[in-house]
């Protein structure tokens, strides 16, 4: 791909580094930034850069937040003796746009993955655990992809949480094997967090 301009062969180079944009999306990005006026696309960078910034991850739950402790946790609405725990911070926001779930969330950070170097003491455990002693929680809801590694980590906690006087339940699998939470349907996901069996 040839460029006339160096500036804009750098932003096209920019944007096409993010997951799923090629090169041509980013050069059709690109030429939108520049064909808009100046103060759409500096408040663009602006907002980019805000982010990356002030960002933070719940010291609760692990989630991203504006705050210390993310709006999740922070409300009182919210069901306290829930904890369902997940991957990613995708899967909460998969979960969320369900709206059949009222309880906290608990981000993993991952799943045990040895094959990639990835193991217990590399993802978010020791504070679910800590979690789970608590006097409120009553359940925790293990929504984890369902794969080998999903499921090996399931068991790995589950294992960790027999001596503590909880519930601890999985999604029903209308998530098929194999697959990722993020990628489920809306109808789906809600159902098999509703139909959750006990572990």
């Amino acid at each position: 791909m040839q460029f006339s301009s160096k500036l804009i062969e750098e932003a096209v180079n920019s944007f096409a580094s993010l997951p799923g944009i090629g090169k041509k999306t980013a050069l059709r990005l690109v030429l939108h930034l520049v064909q808009r006026p100046v103060e759409d696309s500096v408040g663009f960078a602006q907002a980019i850069a805000r982010m990356r910034e002030n960002i933070l991850h719940c010291t609760t739950c692990g989630n991203l937040s504006d705050q210390h402790v993310c709006s999740i946790c922070r409300d009182p609405r919210r069901d306290q003796s829930l904890i369902c725990v997940v991957e990613s911070i995708r899967d909460v926001m998969a979960i969320e746009d369900t709206r059949q779930y009222r309880g906290l969330y608990h981000v993993l950070g991952g799943v045990i993955a040895p094959i990639e170097g990835i193991g217990p003491a590399d993802l978010n455990i020791d504070s679910l655990i800590g979690r789970a002693r608590h006097p409120d929680t009553q359940e925790i809801i293990m929504a984890i992809s369902p794969t080998i590694e999903g499921d090996t980590t399931i068991f790995y906690i589950t294992r960790l949480l027999e001596d503590v006087d909880i519930t601890v339940s999985n999604i029903a699998r209308g998530v098929s094997f194999g697959g990722e939470l993020e990628y489920a349907d809306e109808v789906t996901l809600g159902r098999s967090i509703v139909a959750r069996t006990r572990l």
